[in-house]
């Protein structure tokens, strides 16, 4: 298995340096490889890719706002010289994040992350149900969100209630929201995302499921009654 790769570092002397441990890997193909976020973008849309590798601190556009004008994100390999910028790449549900200098034993143990992740999402498609890849106790998990009832935040992580038991993971609702399958779930609270299948019941305050109540922003009432006859 081979994973489609670009590289993105405005510093040629870095990119040369990535892209010369990308093609020695026997695991990665690389794309190619670009010195700014404009060029990367073309290349997205014209090209099959599994994983960037990028810098955060380049000219006119950054790293991260390469992401944020993405709708669909491959995994990402943040590579930077700060490391400040590890707690916001983990907003962005980095794969990794490698501080330059970077060792090859590093970069190898990036790319295992990339390919185990990779895996698992395959075989998730491949199995009857979609399901996504979580994190919960330093451990992968793999849950179908036909079993996601609802899902909560819960100070600095959010709890996934399922039909099995609850997950409590590190991550805000923002991205976890954007991994959900669209048209599936709806953010119907600032603190509470609802799996509409498995809604039962509904008015202006609350929603209904497994007899527990789930509060309903003002403003939500009619999304939700639209979203659920959308179904």
């Amino acid at each position: 298995m081979k994973l489609n790769c670009i590289v993105v570092d405005d510093s040629a002397i870095q990119r040369m340096t990535i892209t010369k441990l990308v093609n020695e890997s026997t695991n990665l193909h690389l794309v190619g490889d670009f010195a700014n976020a404009l060029e990367t973008k073309n290349s997205l849309n014209n090209n099959n890719v599994d994983l960037i590798f990028l810098d955060i601190e380049m000219p006119l556009i950054s790293g991260f706002d390469l992401l944020d004008g993405l709708k669909v994100k491959p995994q990402i390999i943040f590579i930077t010289s700060k490391a400040d910028y590890a707690v916001k790449a983990f907003d962005y549900e980095a794969t990794d994040f490698l501080q330059k200098p970077i060792s090859k034993d590093r970069f190898l143990k990036a790319v295992k992350k990339a390919l185990e992740l990779h895996q698992l999402r395959n075989e998730s498609h491949e199995e009857l149900g979609e399901a996504i890849i979580i994190k919960s106790n330093l451990k992968k998990l793999k849950v179908f969100t036909h079993k996601i009832k609802w899902i909560e935040a819960y100070g600095d992580y959010i709890k996934v209630v399922t039909d099995d038991e609850s997950h409590l993971v590190l991550s805000t609702m923002k991205s976890f929201e954007n991994e959900l399958p669209q048209g599936k779930f709806i953010r119907v609270h600032k603190s509470y995302i609802v799996n509409l299948d498995r809604v039962e019941k509904f008015n202006s305050k609350f929603a209904e499921i497994d007899g527990q109540k789930i509060p309903i922003s003002r403003n939500k009432k009619d999304v939700i009654s639209k979203a659920i006859e959308a179904i």
